[in-house]
């Protein structure tokens, strides 16, 4: 950074990546304002700049790079990596600390504190926000945390010991026991003492999922019209375990999707606008790589010239549009959830699902989906092939 740059800085102010101040804070000041930039997009830390704009200088620069240098190693954790940098403008020496966005996020101050960026400034993490970041640095899956509310009696046991002897071929009790196998299979962990369900568990085999995650669930309209701002001819909540989701937003799909009936030889055969099985395929992507952090549902909206599948969040981690477009993405959000479609044979396991649900529109419609991110949300948009249209 140049004079002419911390001029324009100055101008500007302080927004998501800068911060100013004058110096001699508080260590644990510094800490946070570190941590909140590690955590988020990165950015400059620039001292010797007053809040009336005014260009003060540090005092004793080499003593205060030295400090900066342990702080970042001793009061964050991990430690955060620094550039330092000086610029002296009319006598005055000002500091900039560069701090790139951290590849061992998340971190935090010795305090336990975790910060994060705001156009304003900063400020400690909320639990959704904090789960992301985990989520992004791939050390913890919110489908893998314990629901601390609930109890193994909110598990549909049954269901479980079905499941198990129709995927591994042996009873409950022959595989080591109810808990046993839920902490075998990542579905429960004790805290304090106590075994608990995971969030995939209460998903997978929960009685009442949505007592526990409201967000679990998928909101479904039927739309006359090409507009969404149209009013509904028919709605529902669907809710349940996601096998139940899955069959109830099945069927609810084919009661506003055309049919048409041909006569193959001798008997007529049935074939709907979307493709059943592209349809199923892009249900159950959505289902289990949406990100259930966020306290929204899945969208389903049936127009009269397409169906759009709207996801809540954007794509995780490296996946873009043009690799899922391809096959070429296998990036899973909630890896229990998935484990366990692929038990259920609802997921090949090798990603391509999309990129053959694609093709198979491709070749019923003679269009493809359209996919994009919208407002937070992962939206496909499937043509419909209807004659009035």
């Amino acid at each position: 950074m140049d004079a002419l740059e911390l001029y324009r800085r100055i101008e500007a102010w302080e927004n998501l990546h800068t911060e100013f101040k004058e110096w001699a804070p508080r260590t644990d000041a510094i800490a946070a304002a570190l941590v909140a930039f590690a955590n988020t997009d990165g950015g400059q830390l620039i001292f010797g700049v007053s809040e009336q704009r005014e260009i003060l200088g540090v005092p004793d620069v080499d003593r205060a790079i030295q400090r900066i240098d342990q702080i970042a190693y001793q009061n964050c954790e991990p430690p955060v990596t620094v550039i330092q940098e000086t610029v002296t403008v009319e006598d005055k020496t000002v500091l900039v600390v560069n701090i790139p966005q951290g590849d061992q996020r998340p971190y935090r101050t010795n305090r336990g504190d975790y910060f994060i960026r705001t156009a304003s400034g900063k400020r400690r993490a909320s639990r959704q926000e904090l789960l992301r970041l985990f989520q992004a640095a791939e050390s913890l899956f919110y489908d893998e945390t314990l629901v601390l509310r609930a109890s193994l009696l909110d598990l549909d046991r049954s269901a479980f010991e079905r499941f198990i002897q129709e995927t591994y071929h042996r009873s409950v009790d022959e595989s080591g026991g109810f808990e046993s196998l839920l902490k075998k299979l990542g579905l429960g962990r004790e805290h304090n003492g106590t075994l608990y369900p995971t969030v995939a568990a209460l998903l997978c085999f929960g009685h009442e999922p949505q007592r526990f995650l409201p967000q679990a669930h998928v909101s479904a309209a039927r739309i006359p019209g090409d507009d969404l701002s149209q009013p509904p001819s028919d709605a529902k909540q669907i809710q349940g375990t996601l096998l139940d989701v899955l069959e109830d937003t099945v069927r609810f799909l084919n009661i506003h999707i055309e049919t048409e009936h041909r006569i193959q030889g001798y008997e007529p055969e049935v074939f709907p606008e979307i493709p059943s099985e592209a349809l199923r395929e892009l249900l159950v992507n959505a289902l289990a790589h949406r990100d259930y952090t966020i306290v929204s549902p899945v969208r389903i909206f049936v127009l009269d010239n397409r169906v759009e599948i709207r996801t809540p969040g954007g794509l995780p981690n490296t996946v873009t549009i043009d690799a899922i477009r391809l096959g070429a993405a296998h990036v899973t959000r909630n890896p229990s959830i998935y484990l366990f479609f692929s038990r259920w044979g609802l997921v090949t396991g090798i990603g391509t699902g999309v990129y053959r649900a694609i093709q198979s529109i491709r070749e019923a419609t003679g269009q493809e989906p359209r996919l994009a991110i919208v407002e937070n949300e992962f939206v496909v948009s499937i043509p419909l092939r209807r004659d009035d249209v």
